[in-house]
């Protein structure tokens, strides 16, 4: 059975995720918290195609953390900054996602997973001379996903970002991107305070045993 009812506002939360101190800037999230009644991945992905997020979760069950994760294209086993939403709107001590089950807490200010960069998608990591050039950087042509990044202060950990999904699902550039940030931290293997886009704010820290933490701040939109 296809979803075909119209999308209201009703059906769904809108979460920011990563945002910056102020509570600006951040990366939009669809929440759907009663999976339930889009039990069919296709309706799922036909609900998510029209709400248009970059990405939106389904809530499968909010007691043990079961989520589920579509773009307006495709199903994810696993993305950043929908688990980090998810992480602040169900306030668990785990997540389950196709990928894996992983840690997550709130500390008051900032909701963080634990997560494995293997579980993310592979992505071109480019590191630049200084934030000024990332920042002066156009978007590439269609093509593939880049990271774009150079150190404001490195010995601080601190770190200037833009991500280009390469257009896909129609995307130019990603305000906030949780999985790559778990990749690059995992690579350099140390904590990092990235700015990415145009303001957003995300936090990582590497873990024993290959886990990476990932971390940032989360509003309600409605």
């Amino acid at each position: 059975m296809r979803f075909n009812a119209p999308v209201n506002e009703s059906d769904y939360d809108v979460l920011r995720v990563f945002c910056a101190a102020n509570g600006g800037f951040g990366k939009e999230l669809g929440v759907v918290r009663d999976g339930s009644v889009l039990p069919e991945r296709a309706a799922r992905q036909e609900f998510a195609a029209k709400v248009g997020f970059s990405e939106t979760v389904f809530v499968d069950d909010p007691e043990r953390g079961i989520i589920d994760i579509h773009t307006p294209g495709t199903r994810l086993s696993f993305a950043g900054y929908p688990c980090v939403g998810a992480a602040w709107l169900l306030d668990l001590p785990e997540l389950v996602t196709e990928a894996g089950v992983m840690g997550a807490r709130n500390d008051g200010e900032f909701s963080w997973i634990e997560a494995r960069a293997d579980w993310a998608a592979p992505r071109t990591f480019r590191q630049y001379g200084s934030a000024a050039e990332v920042d002066a950087l156009e978007v590439p042509p269609e093509g593939e996903w880049i990271y774009a990044w150079a150190w404001e202060d490195e010995a601080a950990g601190r770190m200037r970002a833009r991500g280009f999904p390469g257009r896909g699902d129609g995307v130019a550039e990603d305000e906030a991107t949780g999985a790559a940030a778990i990749q690059l931290t995992a690579r350099l293997g140390r904590a990092l305070n990235i700015t990415q886009g145009a303001g957003s704010q995300l936090l990582t820290a590497p873990q024993p045993q290959g886990w990476v933490e990932v971390g940032g701040r989360v509003v309600l939109e409605r």
